[in-house]
């Protein structure tokens, strides 16, 4: 029976590593499948992982109907990999659950589930309320401090930011004038406290990162 399965973690958890060895897999037991991305770090039509492998993709955009196109390839197709599916719209998640149920397709999602303002995408929660199942990508990402990531971090101009756009293309890292990314524990996200931050309120012989209670 095929399945909607959504794998969700933060950044840099090796969500686009995962897609792209389970769309290999897949494909070298001889099933079709079809890769769809949107506002991959490498551009459009495109699936990278950090790692450095990249593949060709569908690009997915606001009026992109996955009902209509995967029904209307000519020849079947058994499975999809669509990663960045937090910014899928909730009517995009709903056609790929009918995909499943209508056609015995099977869907492979990767996501973020939360925004830098520790917010659910609306596409992350669609896929919450209707998948099969849900995979937390077990590769953890780390804070700064060391503790397991759990929440995405944006800076402008090398600080925090907490207000904005939900959806602002940037990637790990920091650069004067750019929208970055980075990911913390809870704890260090509650107080605004990025690498750059804690390495500015650190003690001259290195010792400690950390800010007191």
């Amino acid at each position: 029976m095929a399945e909607l399965v959504f794998f969700s973690g933060t950044m840099d958890c090796g969500k686009s590593t995962l897609a792209l060895q389970l769309d290999h897999n897949h494909a070298a037991r001889g099933r079709r499948g079809l890769i769809f991305s949107r506002d991959d770090r490498a551009g459009t039509d495109r699936l990278s992982s950090r790692l450095g492998l990249e593949v060709t993709a569908h690009e997915v955009r606001d009026d992109t109907d996955f009902w209509a196109f995967v029904t209307g390839q000519p020849d079947p197709v058994d499975y999809l990999v669509c990663d960045e599916a937090q910014f899928y719209s909730p009517a995009q998640v709903e056609q790929l659950a009918r995909l499943v149920d209508e056609t015995e397709v099977d869907v492979f999602a990767f996501g973020i589930t939360a925004d830098f303002r520790t917010r659910l995408f609306p596409g992350s929660a669609r896929f919450i309320e209707l998948a099969d199942r849900v995979e937390v990508l077990q590769v953890q990402s780390l804070c700064w401090c060391g503790a397991r990531a759990t929440h995405n971090a944006r800076t402008v101009d090398g600080r925090m930011v907490v207000e904005g756009e939900q959806v602002v293309v940037g990637d790990v890292g920091t650069g004067p004038g750019e929208v970055a990314y980075e990911v913390l524990c809870r704890r260090h996200h509650m107080r605004r406290m990025t690498t750059a931050a804690a390495r500015a309120l650190a003690p001259a012989d290195g010792l400690s990162f950390d800010l007191p209670g």
